[in-house]
Parts: structure tokens; sequence; C-alpha cells
């Protein structure tokens, strides 16, 4: 991994070497989302919708399509987009502010079949997840994946899912907070 020289960041604080600070939305997600525990399975949804996009391309890449996502996918509401049909996923396909992949849209309706299915079984995708870690957050940094996403991934793949490898899980884990990966240095490392 290249060492990035460090940044001199106008408010003074020193964040993690992947935040852009000439992108004030990648600034604001690293001080106020990333790795911040998610318990509401509506943000739970949206993020795993949004890292399954992300597949192959730069999370900044869909942090900067996040609010054309959420209008195009309903606001991502659950129910609606369980519901979608072939003619929904075209106009998906066609919509110019999205990430226009034809199966990771097809793997989003599908996905999103499946984590209603998990709030049934569970009472809540939160309650999945954070079972994994018996509520826990594990601290660890410069990893891509690890044995829990491995797992996680292998059980939401064994139920159907798709565009859930170990590497876009792992990622998920850190969004939603079950793993704190902020650097050492950085003013929200623990």
């Amino acid at each position: 991994m290249v060492i990035k020289p460090e940044i001199e960041w106008k408010d003074g604080k020193r964040r993690c070497r992947w935040a852009n600070p000439e992108n004030d939305a990648y600034v604001r997600y690293h001080d106020e989302e990333w790795g911040v525990p998610v318990y509401d399975d509506h943000k739970l949804f949206e993020m795993l919708i949004l890292e399954s996009f992300q597949a192959g391309l730069s999370w900044e890449c869909v942090l900067n399509k996040q609010e054309a996502f959420r209008q195009a996918f309903d606001g991502f509401d659950l129910e609606k987009v369980c519901a979608y049909d072939a003619e929904k996923m075209e106009e998906l396909r066609q919509n110019t502010g999205i990430i226009r992949n034809r199966l990771k849209i097809r793997a989003a309706v599908n996905n999103a079949q499946i984590f209603r299915k998990i709030q049934e079984e569970y009472g809540s995708f939160s309650a999945y997840l954070w079972h994994w870690t018996d509520g826990k957050i594990i601290y660890e940094q410069d990893l891509a994946s690890s044995p829990l996403s491995d797992a996680v991934s292998k059980d939401l793949k064994k139920r159907g899912m798709t565009f859930v490898g170990t590497v876009i899980i792992y990622a998920y884990l850190q969004a939603v907070g079950v793993i704190n990966s902020h650097e050492d240095g950085c003013f929200l490392a623990h």
C-alpha cells in the first residue's frame, strides 16, 4: 500500500488516508457515518444495496451518486424494492444518475427480498447482522476481508444473495460500524 504524505486538513483534524480532502461529501461521510454503529434496518438496507453497487468501483464513485440512488430506489423503501418488476428494473437501467449495471440492479431486487426474509427470521436485519459479533464492535485496520466477512458473505450467499463477496461484506461491515477501521492518527481512531 502506498502511504500518502500527511494531508493538511482545513480544520486541523487528521483523518484516514483514504478520505479525499477535495470531496466535502466524502469527508462528511468519513467523519459522520463510516464506522458508526448502525442498528436501523432502513439504513442497513440502503448501505447493503450501495455496497453491492460498489463492486469493481470506488466507494467515492457510489457516494457521489447516493442521492440519485435514493431517488431511483424509492428512498430505499424495502417493500417497494422487493416488488420491482422487469419494467422498473429497465427504468433503472436507463437512469444516468446511478450505476446502470443490469446484474447489480437485478441483485438489488433479489437481495431486498432475501433481506426481508432475514428480518422475518431474526426480527430485524440488525439482529441478524450484530449476532455475528454478539453485539460487539470489532477494531481492526488494513484488511480487505476477515474470517467475519468470510462467514457473513458465505451465509448471505447460501441464502441466495449476490454481489456479497467477502470484500464487499467487509466494506459493508466497516461502513455500518460492525468493524471500526479508523487508522491510527485519525481523530476518530479508538
